[in-house]
């Protein structure tokens, strides 16, 4: 029975919680997630899960923080001058936001911190700082 390697192509069923449990993520109402080893397209951990598993395996991995979304970054905190929202925006925190960089890549914000006359927002990704758990199937290896 063949076994996922390094630059296959697999298609998997997956759920992704956090260590509380909440589901954050999940294939099975959907078509399974298709992708290639090595390419980069997924996290770290992820990929390295699936490692050796054979066709219709299941298994449960645990990845921590840094070969998921990595630490908070504080850099990637940021406060704008509420002036600067357009006037439509009420900020409330949690809120998410969309922000262009000069180049045209959207940039996906959330809102930390409402103050004043100021409003702090986090570029951090929403996992970022959190170790994950997937629950993972493989259905098939091309």
């Amino acid at each position: 029975m063949s076994q996922v390697k390094e630059n296959d192509t697999v298609k998997v069923h997956y759920t992704g919680k956090l260590e509380d449990g909440q589901v954050f993520d999940s294939s099975l109402e959907r078509e399974p997630l298709e992708f290639t080893l090595g390419q980069g397209q997924l996290i770290p951990g992820f990929e390295n899960g699936i490692l050796d598993m054979s066709v219709h395996q299941k298994k449960t991995i645990h990845i921590p923080s840094a070969e998921a979304y990595g630490q908070v970054q504080d850099e990637l905190f940021q406060e704008i001058p509420k002036k600067e929202l357009p006037e439509d925006i009420k900020p409330e925190k949690g809120m998410g936001l969309v922000s262009r960089t000069p180049d045209g890549r959207e940039i996906q914000l959330v809102v930390s911190e409402v103050k004043p006359e100021s409003i702090v927002v986090d570029a951090n990704h929403p996992l970022a700082g959190k170790d994950l758990i997937f629950d993972i199937e493989v259905l098939e290896i091309k």
